[in-house]
């Protein structure tokens, strides 16, 4: 009797937990590319075609491991539009012992395969996540009697644990925990950032872009241009290139925005490491060795790793800690619809008119774009929250629920009433001025907050900021902003939310 040890498609790892004690001969591994999971929000073709032929290499690396692979190719009229279904099937053709896998990163999928051993009629063994670094009963330790998470001292225990970047008597290397405050320049051209890592799709990659373009041609962006690498081999040329080229400069400019480059000096890894092509440890080591090799500098080392080893795993962690309710949370009470724009990219308003347009191209768009751009307008904007968060697990390659959930509810959006952040990330276009060249690219004047040119996200921010002093005027790293706002003369504050109402009013016109 065999197991069926099923592997999902952001689970691309042969350290995989559910591999662990398989038997080639007899176990059968079973990957599916199904239409619950491609189609239950319009994935950005990128983002498909990256999974899908990820998946089709994983399945042949098993086979030449030795591996029997029953390998469910998409079809729009299949019988089987289901994982459950697909298993269903395969549990009676071959009078399969148990269903083994490892716990999935989404909890709609969690729930239904929690369920399906009554269904099926069989065991079904879900087994830990082990790359990721913390455990979801070690965060749960972390947490317990804390009324609110921060990311920084779960961090600092994390560097402890794993010993990167600590000194053999316990201290931070360079004398500090985080160098955040070194990692905000401007970027005017120089250094020239480099060409992002690239690899030509083949047969297989070429396959997947016709088959999305022919099944899913109304779902958001483009397959053109696709040069994401799709094997773990490739996955690491992308990170020794990045260390390489790239993370000498990513600590300066991590924060930097431009109006010509989309990558600047980012990683773009995020994609391998949520579908399981990297794993966390080897990238954090990568980084951690160019410090000690005189490579890079500790800024840049530091904040690649915290965004790893801290952020990647904090989000994670509240992720599963706090779902299904978390997901339900709207804490300002936003009500508003998204604009249509976000779709489409049909604003005149820069910033956004360039980070829309590089999410529709490349799937990607880096943290600052998605945070204090998109992300803040609709925070300023008041979008209701589900709404923003489908729309980034639609639109970007490296979405996946547990980390798109928190990062967007949470932080973007502060949706929880400051759970997982000490402050909503809200900023009025002074900001986006200041990280950026959008704005001399711009119609609306960053200098004017009342004038019909006047750069929308000044009026909103605050006009944010006067609907919202209930929920902040307590809160220490808010008080200077409120006292600013309360320092204006009457009429211009006036003249300011009545801009805001217009504006709010006629966000499609923006």
């Amino acid at each position: 009797m065999a197991n069926l040890i099923l592997i999902l498609g952001d689970q691309l790892s042969h350290t995989l937990s559910a591999l662990e004690g398989a038997d080639p001969g007899k176990d059968l591994v079973v990957m599916a590319e199904v239409h619950d999971e491609a189609s239950y929000t319009s994935h950005h073709k990128k983002k498909l075609v990256l999974i899908f032929s990820a998946m089709r290499h994983f399945a042949r690396e098993l086979e030449d491991r030795g591996f029997r692979v029953h390998y469910h190719h998409y079809a729009p009229d299949s019988p089987h539009q289901s994982l459950e279904q697909v298993v269903q099937d395969l549990a009676g053709q071959h009078n399969a012992d148990k269903v083994v896998t490892t716990e999935c990163g989404e909890y709609r999928l969690d729930a239904e395969i929690r369920q399906w051993h009554d269904r099926l009629g069989m065991p079904v063994e879900i087994r830990p996540d082990t790359r990721f670094l913390a455990g979801k009963e070690e965060f749960a330790r972390w947490a317990e009697g804390r009324k609110q998470l921060r990311m920084e001292f779960f961090y600092r225990e994390m560097r402890r644990k794993t010993g990167l970047l600590m000194t053999p008597d316990g201290e931070p290397e360079g004398g500090h925990w985080n160098y955040d405050a070194d990692n905000r320049r401007k970027w005017t051209g120089k250094p020239p950032a480099p060409a992002p890592f690239r690899v030509e799709p083949d047969a297989t990659t070429r396959e997947m872009i016709s088959l999305v373009e022919q099944h899913f041609s109304d779902h958001f962006g483009t397959t053109e241009d696709f040069h994401f690498a799709v094997t773990a081999d490739d996955a690491r040329a992308a990170l020794d290139h990045f260390i390489d080229f790239a993370l000498p400069c990513f600590g300066d400019y991590q924060d930097a925005m431009s109006d010509t480059e989309d990558w600047l000096f980012h990683s773009i890894l995020s994609p391998y490491l949520n579908s399981g092509l990297l794993e966390p440890m080897e990238v954090c080591e990568a980084a951690v060795q160019a410090w000690y090799a005189g490579q890079a500098p500790i800024n840049a080392v530091e904040g690649f790793v915290r965004q790893i080893l801290g952020w990647r795993e904090f989000v994670r962690g509240i992720y599963w800690l706090t779902m299904p309710d978390y997901a339900r949370e709207n804490r300002l009470g936003n009500q508003r619809s998204l604009p249509w724009f976000y779709w489409t990219g049909d604003t005149h308003m820069r910033c956004m008119q360039r980070a829309i347009d590089s999410t529709y191209r490349n799937g990607y768009a880096h943290h600052i774009q998605r945070l204090m751009v998109t992300g803040n307008f609709a925070l300023l904007a008041g979008i209701h929250p589900e709404e923003i968060c489908d729309w980034y697990l639609a639109v970007y390659v490296d979405a996946y629920d547990w980390v798109e959930l928190p990062n967007t509810l949470g932080m973007v959006m502060h949706a929880d009433g400051g759970y997982l952040g000490s402050k909503p990330y809200a900023a009025s276009g002074k900001y986006i001025h200041r990280m950026s060249d959008h704005c001399s690219q711009c119609v609306y004047n960053v200098n004017n907050t009342t004038e019909e040119n006047a750069c929308p996200f000044n009026a909103l921010y605050w006009h944010f900021m006067d609907r919202h002093q209930a929920d902040f005027h307590r809160n220490p790293r808010m008080k200077m902003m409120f006292r600013n706002w309360q320092r204006q003369d009457e009429d211009r504050r006036q003249a300011t939310l009545a801009r805001a109402e217009w504006l709010l009013d006629n966000l499609e016109k923006l």
